[in-house]
């Protein structure tokens, strides 16, 4: 499946997402033309994810398009490690991101990683490898399952988007715990990605793509 095509099961998670949840129902025809879409390596999906940790969306680009700089065109796992760490801290990567970056490009060169595998892994073991990496933690693998490997029941509660999103919508504006949202989101499964996107989107219309 070409990663910008909708996910093959798109149509039937808002289908049965609209029909159980009144929420949803509103927010997804307000952006239904959008879907879920991915640029497909893994590495890169990955590396993206750390660039952007702790910091804006453009912010997070404009240290992305100095790394490219940096790196040439896309970074690849033996193209990072041939850079000193102060050449890619000349790209805006604190000096730790720097560590979490070499440490990504090492375990896919060194095959530490199984990339060729995950289409057919279960989520919790991809995140248990993903999470063996330095600086990708729960959320991250997270939002590699979503964006990259595109998993259809996927639920970020570590997602401050999210949590914002179910606050605004399902509470009044109410701070939420993780479990009032769980609690919320029981009603999504199998396609807790999905609804996960939508409430994304009805915060900022603008999709990310990592």
């Amino acid at each position: 499946m070409p990663h910008h095509a909708k996910p093959d099961y798109w149509e039937n998670a808002v289908e049965a997402l609209m029909e159980c949840d009144r929420i949803l129902r509103r927010v997804i025809p307000e952006h239904r033309e959008l879907h879920l879409a991915s640029q497909g390596q893994p590495f890169v999906t990955l590396l993206r994810a750390v660039v952007g940790q702790q910091i804006s969306t453009k912010a997070a680009d404009a240290v992305w398009r100095r790394l490219e700089g940096v790196c040439g065109g896309l970074p690849t796992p033996v193209g990072i490690l041939g850079f000193e760490p102060e050449e890619l801290r000349g790209a805006g990567l604190s000096r730790r991101k720097v560590e979490y970056v070499v440490d990504i490009a090492r375990h896919f060169r060194d095959g530490l990683v199984h990339p060729e595998q995950w289409a057919s892994m279960e989520d919790e073991i991809i995140i248990r490898e993903l999470t063996a990496i330095r600086g990708i933690g729960r959320w991250t693998a997270e939002m590699f399952l979503i964006f990259n490997l595109r998993r259809p029941d996927i639920l970020p509660l570590d997602d401050v988007g999210l949590l914002k999103a179910i606050s605004v919508h399902y509470f009044s504006g109410e701070p939420v715990s993780r479990f009032e949202a769980r609690e919320v989101a029981q009603a999504w499964k199998p396609w807790s990605t999905v609804a996960t996107w939508y409430l994304w989107r009805s915060l900022d219309s603008v999709a990310v793509e990592y």
